[in-house]
């Protein structure tokens, strides 16, 4: 048996969870990574020096592609998964607490599972065999979700947010243990055929990260320039509306991430997030956000310290808040220091906190 190990649900994109799988990598560095599918060519680099052990399910290339494609066989495949460890970390949002351990499971909770508890919300991209399927199977999942949820002996999230949606469909209260922002100094690139100036989105492009009011905004402010960096089903779509100043790129290594956060007037950040991840980026090199005042960014947007709030995702919603934003600018210096609370040496020091105390058996089990 293994002293500790980390089960997380997928690593087949490039996002916030799977820098934080990386970050909690670096704070456990003997742990291997538990997954379902594995693309090291559609993930980020750094999980090719990982011990990354997959499912069955890895085999099928299309499901590694197209990762919402297994979304009904994924509750099936962390049940037959069994990882004998010490201490397991489940970093998790809806699947990978099901994994079946003897030792003691911490779930690092991103939310719970969206296509149960916000389907609506997080099922608009796919496609209408994968909802008719989890529409099939709501029930079902719902009591496996819950089970699974119910073998957690320490619960954490990441968020308020989180912490109130946790509380509401299982009745535990969990402790709030911050990601870290995972863009911090190093190299920077810069963005050729690019100048500075332009306000940034960086973002999966899916229907509930709004990407579309942040079009119409600027299609209204022709003089004012937006670069938005993902990718995502939405992407077709999205390019298809937006006017001749956005720009969109995607696949954007670290270094040219730095330079585009580094040279942008402000971050605009209008999805519907269980934690804001992208402002303390911004925040980290200065720059300030225009936040949407919902969800993850209550935690992460302090109003006239780091950023402001969008009164709505109107145009003139958008014109307002970049007028003030120019009428009364933030200090550079106060803004990054802002980011400071998130840094990866403070998540790192509670996550081993935590791991420790499940060590010497002194955690109790969530409050219900």
């Amino acid at each position: 048996m293994i002293a500790t190990a980390i089960v997380h649900d997928y690593l087949t994109q490039r996002g916030g969870a799977e820098r934080t799988v990386l970050a909690l990598s670096r704070a456990l560095p003997e742990a291997p990574i538990y997954t379902s599918l594995f693309d090291p060519d559609a993930t980020f680099a750094e999980f090719a020096g990982c011990d990354v052990k997959t499912s069955a399910l890895n085999r099928v290339g299309v499901l590694r592609r197209r990762h919402r494609l297994a979304l009904p066989l994924l509750a099936p495949a962390f049940s037959a998964m069994k990882v004998d460890a010490d201490v397991v970390v489940c970093s998790s949002s809806g699947w990978a607490h099901g994994v079946r351990t003897n030792g003691t499971k911490i779930v690092y909770c991103y939310a719970p599972a969206r296509w149960l508890y916000q389907s609506d919300a997080y099922t608009a991209e796919s496609s209408t065999p994968v909802r008719m399927a989890l529409g099939a199977m709501r029930r079902p999942l719902l009591q496996w979700d819950r089970r699974a949820a119910n073998t957690a002996d320490i619960y954490i999230v990441i968020s308020t947010r989180t912490r109130d949606l946790v509380r509401t469909v299982y009745g535990f209260d969990p402790e709030v243990i911050h990601p870290p922002h995972g863009v911090s100094a190093g190299e920077i690139d810069p963005v050729q055929g690019l100048d500075p100036g332009f306000f940034l989105c960086v973002s999966r492009l899916l229907p509930y990260k709004n990407v579309d009011a942040i079009l119409a905004a600027f299609e209204e402010m022709p003089a004012e320039r937006v670069v938005i960096v993902g990718s995502g089903p939405d992407a077709d779509r999205l390019r298809s509306l937006a006017p001749a100043n956005v720009s969109f790129l995607q696949n954007v290594p670290d270094g040219q991430l730095r330079w585009l956060y580094s040279n942008a007037q402000a971050l605009l950040a209008v999805g519907l997030e269980d934690f804001g991840l992208t402002p303390i980026e911004a925040a980290t090199f200065g720059t300030p956000t225009i936040a949407r005042a919902f969800g993850g960014y209550l935690d992460t947007v302090t109003e006239g310290t780091n950023g402001l709030f969008l009164k709505g995702l109107d145009p003139s919603d958008f014109r307002r808040a970049l007028e003030l934003l120019r009428a009364e600018p933030l200090s550079p210096d106060v803004v990054s220091a802002s980011a400071e609370r998130f840094s990866e040496n403070e998540f790192s020091r509670r996550i081993n906190e935590v791991v420790n105390q499940a060590r010497k058996g002194s955690s109790p089990r969530p409050t219900r």
